[in-house]
């Protein structure tokens, strides 16, 4: 394999790397001047190649004579070689490739997904043609490489010599730190593309929807075998971790010029706007959450209704709309070969991340937009670790995590614990059922659908139990505060 290159960036704190963004314009301008095949295939480092006729399922779309001029690249969904049985952390995203990406292939294609696509070179340049006088004007585009310039060509025939010198030589200066200075790269002008996008850490969500706004299509690709399979998170820390990073990432584009609410619709199909809307969007589920989990069950303690009756008829329209929901989630979970089990984790998992990572993910992407903070990327850490393997393999949650996760989950549970003890007391006491049976439905809810939690502070006595002495301060902060509430309301 003479043209298998090991390429290692130069970096240097006075240059921005531009994270995985920047690393993959590297690898795409190297492989330029190296072979300049018109197809690249992406993929992490801790994902590999489980069926070699991968490549042959994609070309069968890029080749298509139908739909070859505007496909841009065909997406493998991405399976994990350490999932559990009942996956407790939901770590394969299951809604996502079942659902979202075989929806969205529908319209005209899913999101690019950051791994396991095989990508059309042209895509990513737009149609540039050298036509003598424009290699100037070129060079303020894609650097001051001539032969990565005559590389552009559309017939991707290698331009360099055969000495190689002058090959190793060039892949140097395109590999350099200091390379893309007054260029564009990782800049979407006007129709032309250089290469993939800089305006995000999910630079695989910007660049595929930019792609898709310049009139390029996808495919989704999902064979019965699994074409590529990587390393799934096993522990709480790193799930929320990774989620934290993609949830600010997409929420940052959201309220960017970007948004595609606004910028897409002139561009693409309003349906597939939406989608793409959806997205970018999804870490606000965080607001409701907190919402559903404090208002409700401090009314309940205070003795103050906020739904009808069971005897009233609008009771019907809160009882539909709640069972429609569940029911529908879990019979997508059925059709996609999931179990009952698999369905309450991912309840719970939806809860944990909109209370924490869909949190967090918003308030870094709106202090980024302010000013305050920098584009920052945390990798997730995917060495297994045998002790953590053998807890999530025997489906416990490992809740070493940092306590920036820990205590929200902590604190909400403990409110609804107490109000919802002490709303079936003066319940009980006042004979109340009727006004109050949904508040506190939604408080048992909450804490059945969460109870690994409690099992992990109160149970749970091996490495992955939760610290005693940050819940003991959780809870006695938790129950002061409602106790002032309580208190301030009475007064």
């Amino acid at each position: 394999m003479p043209l298998l290159v090991y390429v290692s960036r130069a970096k240097r704190r006075a240059h921005p790397h531009h994270f995985k963004a920047g690393a993959l314009n590297v690898l795409l301008r190297v492989s330029s001047v190296m072979s300049n095949a018109p197809y690249i295939l992406v993929l992490d480092c801790d994902m590999f190649c489980n069926d070699p006729s991968s490549a042959r399922y994609a070309m069968c779309f890029h080749l298509d004579p139908k739909i070859s001029s505007s496909l841009a690249f065909v997406q493998f969904p991405q399976k994990f070689h350490n999932i559990s049985k009942n996956d407790i952390y939901d770590s394969q995203l299951r809604s996502l490739f079942t659902l979202q990406w075989q929806g969205m292939d529908g319209l005209k294609g899913p999101v690019m997904s950051d791994t396991g696509f095989y990508i059309k070179r042209k895509s990513l340049f737009g149609n540039c043609t050298i036509k003598g006088a424009e290699l100037l004007q070129l060079k303020d585009y894609f650097g001051s490489s001539n032969e990565f310039i005559k590389s552009l060509n559309q017939n991707y025939t290698s331009n360099l010599a055969s000495s190689q010198h002058t090959l190793l030589e060039e892949a140097h200066l395109l590999a350099s730190c200091n390379y893309e200075i007054d260029s564009k790269w990782g800049k979407e002008v006007t129709r032309l593309f250089v290469g993939f996008l800089y305006e995000s850490v999910v630079e695989d969500f910007l660049t595929g929807f930019f792609l898709h706004c310049n009139g390029w299509t996808s495919v989704f690709c999902e064979p019965s075998n699994p074409q590529f399979l990587g390393t799934a998170t096993t522990n709480l820390n790193d799930v929320l971790i990774q989620g934290s990073r993609w949830y600010s990432g997409l929420f940052e584009n959201g309220i960017s010029r970007f948004c595609p609410l606004i910028y897409g619709p002139p561009r693409m199909p309003l349906l597939q706007s939406l989608c793409f809307a959806e997205l970018t969007y999804f870490p606000l589920y965080c607001l409701p959450l907190w919402c559903f989990a404090i208002i409700p069950q401090v009314c309940l303690l205070n003795g103050r209704p906020l739904y009808p009756k069971v005897s009233d008829p609008f009771f019907g329209i809160f009882l539909f709309i709640f069972l429609s929901s569940l029911l529908k989630h879990l019979q997508e979970v059925f059709l996609t070969g999931g179990t009952m089990h698999k369905w309450t984790n991912e309840q719970r998992m939806w809860m944990m991340k909109s209370i924490t990572c869909h949190l967090y993910g918003c308030l870094d992407a709106t202090l980024k937009k302010i000013g305050i903070r920098e584009a920052s990327f945390l990798p997730t850490n995917k060495v297994e670790d045998d002790e953590q393997s053998m807890l999530y393999q025997m489906d416990k949650y490992d809740f070493q995590a940092s306590n920036i996760f820990i205590v929200p989950m902590l604190a909400l549970l403990t409110i609804n614990i107490s109000c919802f003890i002490g709303g079936l007391f003066r319940v009980s006491l006042v004979g109340d059922w009727d006004r109050m049976f949904i508040q506190l439905f939604l408080a048992a809810f909450i804490i059945t659908v969460n109870y690994p939690i409690i099992e992990g502070l109160v149970v749970k006595k091996d490495k992955g139990c939760i610290s005693k002495l940050v819940a003991t301060h959780v809870i006695l902060a938790t129950m002061i505060l409602l106790a002032f509430c309580t208190l301030l309301r009475n007064v």
